[in-house]
């Protein structure tokens, strides 16, 4: 008489145990790294736009009507992109002190809430 072969219920829960354990290690960490990497590419994306903004204003001698000008004119060659809040139009934008010229002087996170180390989104 031949046996069957084929793994019994006690191996299988054996191996479902193992992996669920492991998972409940690893997924933390995931999730931790992938919020970690949103606000590195969030700084990162605000310091490129600042420094778009400030060439164009050596250049020019006035500050950009709006984030799209900076695309025209080639500082940026698309619109910054807010990893937080998942879109590239949902800047929050700062206008010139002092009656300056131009629409953009700073831009902002519109995000709620807050980084790893406590700073609100839309102080960054």
């Amino acid at each position: 008489m031949a046996r069957k072969q084929g793994f019994t219920l006690i191996e299988l829960l054996v191996v479902l145990a193992i992996v669920a354990l492991l998972l409940t290690l690893a997924l933390p960490r995931y999730f931790g790294s992938a919020e970690l990497a949103r606000e590195r590419v969030l700084v990162e994306n605000l310091r490129t736009t600042r420094d778009a903004i400030d060439k164009h204003l050596a250049d020019r001698g006035r500050y950009p009507e709006s984030l799209e000008a900076l695309v025209e004119r080639r500082y940026l060659r698309d619109l910054p992109y807010d990893p937080v809040r998942e879109s590239n139009n949902a800047w929050t934008l700062v206008a010139p002190p002092g009656g300056r010229h131009g629409g953009v002087y700073d831009l902002h996170s519109s995000a709620s809430g807050a980084t790893r180390d406590g700073r609100a989104f839309s102080e960054l």
